[in-house]
Order: C-alpha cells, then sequence, then structure tokens
C-alpha cells in the first residue's frame, strides 16, 4: 500500500506547498506554519478487519476451502481525537491497541469503516495526493530509501519526483545532514546502514519537503543511546523552531515523555486516557521513589528490613519499617528493594508528601546519601494495561 501512496506522488509531480516558503532579501528561507487551527481531527472513527480461521487439521482441509470460518476484529472503535497545529503528541498502547492503523488510516493508506476524517482540513481518502505533500510518515519497520543506491540518490530522487523548490531542499538537506549526523552516510549504500542509520536516513528524507505534520511510528527502534539522543533532540527543535506538528508511537516510554506535551494511551481499540504526563501520573497515585545509602555493611539482598545493619543504621531503618506498617504515612511506603548498604522505597505523595517523607528521614541516623525520583513512567502505564485489561 505504501506503494501506491508513492505511485500517486509520482503521478501527481506537482509542487511542494508553496506557502512554506517566504523570499528575503539573502534568498529564500523556511518558515513556520502558524499555530492556529485543527490539525488533525477524528470523529467516531471505527476501523473493522475481517481475519480468515483456518484449522491446521487434515481431516478440516475441505472445509476451510469452502466454508472457512472468519473472526471480525475491531482495531478501532469508535475513537474521536483531536491535535492541533504545533503539538506533539505520543500515541501509545499495547500490542494490538490501534496504533498503526489510526497512523495509516491519517495517512490516507487506510480507510475508515465508519467515522470522519480530517487531517490539515482534507480528507486523508479524497485528497490524498495533496495531502501527502504537505505531510510526513515514516514507519519504523519499513524504508522509502533505495536499497541499492546511495541515501544521496534517494534524497535527489525525491527533490526531482516532488519538484521540492532548490532553496527548501537546500535548507532542509543542511538541517537533517548536521543535526542526524547523516554527513559520513550520503554517499552509502542503503542496504549497508545499520537499523539505526537507515532510520535517521528514513526520517531525513521524509523531512525534505518541509512537511507541516509528521507521524511517526516508533521512530527511535534500534537506535543505540547517542543516535536516540539525537533523533529526540532533533523532533523536539523542528517541533519548537518551525512549528511542525508531530504525533509519535513508540513502547518506550521514556522516550515519549521526554519528547511529548501530551500522551493519548489506546486500549483495545479506544482513547483510555488522553492528557498531560502529569495527570497521567496521578491516575495512580504520584508514585515516587527514594532510595537510601546506609552507613556500614548494610543489608544483603533478600533480608529482611534491619539485618545486618551497624546500630544506627539499624534503628533507622527499623523507623522507616515503622513507617511501612503503620507510622506517619500508613502502609503507602513500601520496601522495593534492599541490596548491600542500600534500599529503595516507593511511596504515594498523595498520602506522604515529599517534604513529610524528607522531614522523617532527616531525623534518621547512619545515612550517607539519598536520592529521590519519580516512578518510572512504564510502571505507571503497565499498571494500566493491566487494570484496562481487567
Amino acid at each position: 500500500m505504501l506503494n501506491v501512496v508513492r505511485q500517486d506522488i509520482i503521478t501527481a509531480g506537482t509542487a511542494v506547498n508553496a506557502a512554506r516558503t517566504a523570499v528575503t532579501s539573502a534568498g529564500t528561507a523556511v518558515v513556520p506554519v502558524a499555530n492556529a487551527g485543527t490539525a488533525v481531527n477524528l470523529e467516531d472513527v471505527s476501523k473493522v478487519f475481517t481475519q480468515w480461521q483456518r484449522s491446521g487439521k487434515f481431516k478440516d482441509l475441505l472445509r476451510n476451502l469452502v466454508k472457512p470460518e472468519k473472526k471480525v476484529v475491531a482495531a478501532l472503535d469508535h475513537v474521536s481525537l483531536k491535535v492541533n497545529n504545533g503539538e506533539f503528541v505520543a500515541y501509545a498502547g499495547a500490542n494490538g491497541a490501534g496504533k498503526s492503523t489510526t497512523i495509516k488510516i491519517l495517512s490516507g493508506i487506510l480507510q475508515p469503516t465508519s467515522g470522519a476524517v480530517t487531517v490539515l482540513g482534507m480528507s486523508p481518502e479524497k485528497s490524498r495526493v495533496e495531502l501527502m505533500r504537505r505531510i510526513g510518515v515514516v514507519f519504523g519497520q519499513r524504508t522509502e530509501l533505495w536499497w541499492d543506491h546511495p541515501i544521496s540518490v534517494s534524497f535527489e530522487w525525491k527533490k526531482t519526483v516532488w519538484n521540492i523548490p532548490a532553496e527548501v531542499y537546500r535548507h532542509q538537506l543542511e538541517m537533517v545532514t548536521e543535526l542526524l549526523d547523516l554527513g559520513d552516510l550520503l554517499n552509502t549504500f542503503a542496504r549497508e546502514l545499520s537499523l539505526g542509520q537507515r532510520m535517521r536516513a528514513d526520517l531525513a528524507m521524509m523531512l525534505l519537503h518541509n512537511p507541516e505534520l509528521i507521524f511517526l511510528d516508533e521512530p527511535t527502534l534500534g537506535l543505540d543511546v547517542l543516535a536516540k539522543r539525537q533523533m529526540i533532540n532533533f523532533l523536539k527543535r523542528i517541533n519548537r523552531e518551525q512549528g511542525t506538528t508531530i504525533i509519535v508511537t513508540s513502547h518506550d516510554m521514556d522516550d515519549l515523555e521526554e519528547m511529548a506535551q501530551r500522551i493519548v494511551l489506546l486500549s483495545r481499540g479506544q482513547i483510555a486516557f488522553d492528557g498531560s504526563f502529569d495527570e497521567l501520573r496521578q491516575l495512580t497515585g504520584n508514585l515516587c521513589r527514594i532510595r537510601l545509602v546506609f552507613q556500614g555493611a548494610g543489608m544483603e539482598a533478600g533480608t529482611g528490613a534491619g539485618a545486618g545493619l551497624q546500630t544506627g543504621a539499624a534503628q533507622s531503618q527499623g523507623r522507616m519499617a515503622d513507617l511501612m506498617n503503620g507510622g506517619d504515612g500508613g502502609r503507602s511506603v513500601r520496601l522495593l528493594a534492599a541490596n548491600g548498604n542500600s534500599c529503595e522505597y516507593e511511596f504515594d505523595t498523595a498520602e506522604v508528601p515529599v517534604n513529610v517523607m524528607l522531614r522523617q528521614i532527616a531525623l534518621l541516623d547512619g545515612i550517607v546519601d539519598i536520592e529521590i525520583r519519580k516512578a518510572p513512567i512504564e510502571q505507571i502505564v503497565a499498571e494500566l494495561y493491566t487494570k484496562w485489561r481487567g
């Protein structure tokens, strides 16, 4: 289907939206899109797939051919979503929740079974060619690069076929080459790239026509730590400086929290949450973690609270145990791990505010170091997934 979209673009052979360039005394410069209005609007959208069910038994061979069973699967179930221009939205969910289906509907690759879809004021189904000139799409498992050619050839191909103005192409190519560190890769064949390098090259190619709206499906897939950092910083920059609207899906919740201002969580084809990451954390009680390092040999992994501690540290550990078992915080403080001379606790700031916890710790003896942080966002999302699945 992606090849069909590409063929539509080739057939059209029309210019990229000229409204995204402005002539200045220095030449032609790319200007941001105005952050006003709605970029994406889904109204009561559903998408149903039919799956044929076939038995693997020899005796059922004839029935599989003549009268196979079919199963109806609702990938999206009455989804309504609005994304404004300039937003950076994380679109997440468990496997099979409907994330990729949504991206394909928004980019015109799939049509919804029911409901209304508007992207940049257009219908993806009716205005797919025109829409593709104003959006960009990257799927982590697929590539648009020419496999047996240097990636610079793929870039030039897009410039020619899409009729990208020379100044826009030059500006965008310089930007993506620098920020995505592609300088040494431009003359490398696509088939010789690592997965992370290919992802960066695909992202660069997608941005050559300076799209107003981009959809990214698992953009950090397979990236090492440095490449992932470059990718995240780059996406945040084009969102901030160029006003590009970004909708990104990923299973790495830490990446999403760092990139996006808003998160939409899907569960079984329906929107289960839509809000900020702070609001998401509040659903499970604003959990925080605190790590205490005690003086002395401390606790051995797997032992009970207070075991093996020197006198002062043992008393401190005992007071923490009291707090866990009915002290000022009731049972809202729990021991997560004890290893060597350190212990890690989790507590709910709604029941035990951070200042109260710190006052309690200040009264303890034998503590040489304290580290406090929010609970990992992946833990919170995993708890919500489990709850929603029932």
